[in-house]
């Protein structure tokens, strides 16, 4: 890669972890469902009207809307407002690489590899130290949302490789379409709409900054820029750069939000990070010996994984191979569209 896509594909991972900051800061302004539904929103208007028509069916775009939209933000955003840390929510959600494998064996058949394995138990590691850590000084129903989350973020990740999207950035903003109303009657539902006509009211700048950069920053820049990398590099070439993403979100926890990082959160970092580099790069050989790299064909569908992985948000994008007569594009161990 040239210096200038690198430098690139880290601004992206470092879009992608400060936008954890970003959220906790933004939930003192919204209810977490009503923030996620502003976000969507934002996120699909304008942008909606510039990027064309959708490129798959639309039972792959509601289906990829309300269980990553509706369940896997949702969850997120309430699980963060209850108290869970932003660094260690960019962390622990980087699991659902895992349990997109664990879904891909059930719903298509794929087999992990024992190197994959092995990555799969090493990342399990690394949550349970965190859960070990976040017992021992935060609310574990938080922790248990974020890990719900990541789970909902996997189940997503399959439906996403069954569509195959050949436009990630046309899939992700016709996918930020449907979780608007639900999360709205969600809101109104839970939160009650007295709570949500007052943080509408006090609206201001920094909430509004807020807003856009969770859904402009994170959505359009983010996956437009990364969709610009993976149509110039093998997929094995860019994803990597998104095991930064909770480098950045601990990082910027720590800097802007003065959270603590102790000896436990590092291990469990170092632990979740690297099995979760494992079975990528386990993923990656096994693509790769399949069809010869210089083949079109797998290049586009290795660059699915991580195309199709937020915001940011994604958030948690990892490189996973296609495998050779499977359907769809999108391998089982990688990550969706959307930013964290």
């Amino acid at each position: 890669m040239r210096p200038l896509h690198i430098a690139l594909a880290a601004l992206v991972a470092a879009v992608w972890g400060v936008n954890f900051v970003v959220i906790e800061v933004g939930l003192g302004h919204f209810p977490p469902l009503l923030f996620s539904a502003l976000r969507f929103l934002v996120a699909a208007l304008p942008a909606v009207f510039f990027v064309g028509r959708p490129k798959v069916a639309w039972k792959w775009i509601v289906g990829v809307g309300l269980v990553l939209g509706v369940a896997k933000f949702g969850l997120l955003f309430i699980g963060m407002d209850r108290g869970m840390p932003a660094g260690l929510s960019s962390l622990v959600l980087q699991v659902q690489a895992v349990f997109t494998a664990l879904f891909a064996a059930l719903a298509l058949g794929e087999r992990p590899g024992r190197v994959r394995v092995l990555g799969m138990g090493v990342a399990l590691a690394g949550i349970g130290v965190a859960a070990a850590d976040e017992g021992a000084s935060g609310p574990v129903l938080a922790f248990a949302l974020v890990v719900a989350a990541a789970a909902c973020w996997g189940v997503s990740n399959v439906l996403t490789r069954k569509a195959a999207p050949p436009d990630s950035l046309n899939f992700m903003v016709w996918v930020s379409t449907v979780p608007v109303l639900p999360l709205l009657g969600l809101s109104l539902l839970f939160e009650g709409w007295d709570r949500d006509a007052e943080a509408l009211a006090a609206l201001d700048w920094s909430g509004a900054g807020i807003i856009v950069y969770v859904a402009w920053i994170t959505t359009v820049f983010g996956f437009g820029a990364w969709g610009y990398l993976l149509r110039r590099h093998p997929a094995s070439s860019v994803a990597p750069f998104t095991l930064l993403v909770p480098v950045f979100g601990m990082s910027a926890a720590a800097l802007l939000l003065g959270e603590s990082v102790g000896p436990l959160r590092w291990c469990a970092a170092a632990l979740l990070v690297g099995g979760v580099a494992l079975a990528s790069l386990a993923g990656t050989r096994r693509g790769r010996t399949a069809v010869p790299e210089s083949d079109p064909a797998v290049d586009a569908g290795q660059a699915q994984a991580p195309k199709a992985a937020d915001a940011g948000a994604t958030s948690g994008l990892t490189p996973t191979p296609t495998p050779t007569p499977g359907p769809g594009q999108m391998a089982g161990a990688g990550s969706d569209g959307l930013r964290p």
